[in-house]
């Protein structure tokens, strides 16, 4: 049958001005056809299979070859002008030759199937874009500007010029890039940088348009207009990499193109040259067709479908979204892998890895977490709620804290049993000239150096002690890094927007020797085409905002799917579902076997093809006997294909990943 003899090559989006909103529209309406000629197929074959007359069913599938050819035949004589044979119109030729020798039924199935297909891809487009200009909405659309005399005015962002100060208020968002001239507050930019904890600015230091403010108030110098802001470049980078990646076809659509064009030749000769010699019109035109049928490369496509698509299949019930055969075909070719590290490698969250008390101060490790947890218990820090996370956990009773201040950038102060209690940030809250200061100071430093994050605990103005605490690895990091290794023959990249001891540290866990740490999301682009100009196939595998253009970028993106951005997991070209991060080197190794049962079924299928086409043109094949060989070898490769939905398949990807 001619069903999926032809497939659309995917499409590039655009991201002019008001082109989302068109291209919306668009595949809203293209939806709307392929509904049309879904449902019209439906119904004339559930007529025709319970025996109504033709004249019922008729009309039906004539409105599906309608409704569902209409805008691809149109795509496709436009490009006819412009001397190119396009797959749309092949597939109308193909689809109305099916109806020219009866077979109507399945030259509708080829309509709808190909009218669905450019549906999902439309509205897959339109989505992606829109989340990408959705991004646009972390910055805020109004700043407060304040003038040389003190006052403020509210304005837009989008009218900020460099040189004017803003002024951010606790929980805000930073309304443009630049620089803190007076506050202290500390700032959530994981959307740019990944860094997995808010970071303490004060004067001198440069925060980010779209990033979260925490509790203290900044005055900010503006740096840069609000389209050359950091935010507004990830999106430009996003959209101008998704222009510019080159589309991808599977390998058996660039040849079938060729071949098609060859086909519609060979299939003109074998009618008209006969008719020269004086042959009958009737057998010249018998001939003729059974040579469009047994050529038809129907078993040629089938063998490189059904094992993508099972692949495809297995790997979604295994937790793994692959959007497209496409994706799953690229998977394979991957050579390098660069991972991202908050939220990829580990979990994204911090937590309490070490409780240091000291030797004076007479604490334990059990008053000391209750103490501090007790006072953070109000604290709305991340590293207040790993504290608070870790006593409930021991199973700790927290007393009631009274007199609770928060300072940004320092700590939090309270009241517990009767003791005065401070727990933040070292530098801030050691105490200089006390006896005790040289052991906390040695204790912060070996923590900070270890890679965790050094929080202390003072107990009346005296350090009691230290408590640690760092993003955790995923169980299956390192499991991941050595099955990638194995698959590619080289060790991923970390590239990371953290600081570069946490990275080294959190590297050298996995086995990783090539870290790139402190990059912004250009710089992770920059890293990705690095190693593509080197003649490497990149695969990115993230989960971020600051992560989107990387994955845009890369050969292959990957995004991790429980905690990813919605940007990323629009961006991505696979998603894993579950976050089982081992789950990514066993889809590429499921892929590279799919590929391997492609290869096996083009050899199957141009056996088969080739054997009828000569006995078609040398000698006398009946039509009969060329539709059976036809369909048995489309049968034969397809349940060939198939093979990869068994659970064994999943089982021995996941083997060879290991």
């Amino acid at each position: 049958m001619p069903s999926a003899v032809l497939q659309r090559p995917p499409q590039t989006s655009t991201t002019r001005p008001g082109a989302p909103r068109r291209t919306r529209v668009l595949a809203q309406a293209e939806a709307r056809w392929a509904a049309a000629a879904t449902l019209a197929f439906l119904l004339a074959l559930l007529l025709q299979l319970t025996g109504a007359p033709a004249w019922v069913w008729g009309p039906l599938y004539a409105v599906a070859y309608v409704t569902g050819g209409w805008e691809p035949g149109w795509s496709g004589l436009r490009a006819l002008r412009e001397k190119t044979l396009d797959v749309d119109l092949l597939m109308i030729v193909a689809a109305l030759g099916a109806a020219a020798i009866g077979q109507v039924r399945d030259g509708a199935l080829l309509i709808v199937i190909f009218a669905v297909s450019g549906a999902l891809e439309a509205l897959a487009t339109a989505r992606t874009q829109d989340s990408v200009r959705g991004l646009l909405d972390l910055a805020p659309s109004t700043a407060t500007r304040l003038a040389d005399d003190g006052s403020e005015t509210t304005v837009a962002t989008a009218d900020l010029v460099v040189g004017d100060t803003v002024l951010v208020r606790p929980g805000e968002r930073v309304g443009a890039d630049g620089r803190v001239l007076d506050g202290i507050s500390e700032i959530d930019q994981a959307t740019i940088t990944g860094e997995p904890l808010p970071v303490t600015k004060e004067p001198g230091d440069e925060v980010f348009a779209g990033t979260l403010n925490g509790t203290g108030a900044l005055r900010v110098k503006v740096e840069r207009d609000a389209d050359a802001s950091v935010l507004a470049r990830i999106v430009a980078m996003v959209a101008e990499a998704s222009e510019t990646k080159a589309p991808t076809q599977l390998f058996i659509e660039k040849v079938e193109q060729r071949y098609s064009v060859g086909m519609v030749a060979v299939t003109l000769a074998v009618f008209a040259i006969p008719l020269v010699f004086g042959a009958d019109p009737a057998r010249s035109l018998l001939r003729a067709m059974t040579f469009m049928i047994v050529a038809s490369p129907c078993a040629v496509v089938l063998a490189t479908m059904p094992p993508l698509l099972s692949a495809i299949a297995n790997a979604g019930r295994h937790g793994v979204l692959v959007k497209s055969a496409v994706v799953m075909e690229r998977l394979g070719q991957v050579d390098t892998v660069a991972l991202d590290k908050t939220g990829t490698l580990t979990a994204g969250t911090p937590q309490l890895t070490a409780i240091r008390p000291l030797s004076g101060s007479g604490a334990t490790e059990e008053t000391l977490l209750t103490r501090a947890a007790a006072a953070e218990h109000g604290g709305e820090h991340p590293l207040a709620r790993a504290i608070v996370a870790a006593a409930r956990a021991r199973g700790l009773v927290l007393p009631a804290a009274g007199e609770f201040t928060a300072s940004p950038g320092t700590g939090v102060r309270a009241t517990v049993d009767g003791t005065r209690v401070a727990v933040g940030a070292p530098a801030r809250l050691l105490p200089a000239g006390d006896p005790t200061a040289a052991e906390a100071g040695a204790l912060v430093t070996e923590l900070e150096e270890a890679g965790h994050t050094a929080v202390l605990v003072l107990c009346d103005g005296v350090p009691a002690g230290v408590l640690g605490l760092a993003d955790q690895l995923r169980p299956d990091a390192a499991a991941t890094v050595t099955g990638l290794r194995s698959l590619t023959g080289r060790t991923p990249t970390l590239v990371t927007g953290d600081n570069p001891r946490a990275a080294a540290r959190l590297a050298a866990a996995v086995g990783i020797t090539d870290v790139r740490a402190g990059l912004l999301p250009q710089d992770k682009v920059g890293a990705v085409r690095e190693q593509e100009a080197a003649g490497h196939r990149v695969l990115v595998v993230g989960d971020g905002v600051n992560d989107a253009p990387a994955l845009a970028a890369a050969h292959t993106g990957i995004a991790m799917g429980r905690a990813g951005s919605d940007l990323a997991l629009e961006t991505a070209d696979a998603v894993i579902v579950r976050d089982e991060l081992t789950a990514v080197p066993a889809v590429i190794a499921l892929s590279r076997t799919a590929r391997r049962l492609v290869v096996q079924n083009l050899v199957l299928a141009s056996v088969f093809l080739s054997g009828l086409v000569l006995w078609d043109l040398i000698g006398d094949l009946p039509l009969p006997l060329g539709v059976l060989g036809h369909e048995g070898s489309t049968v034969v490769v397809g349940l060939n294909g198939l093979r990869l939905l068994r659970e064994a398949a999943w089982r021995r990807a996941a083997q060879q990943a290991r």
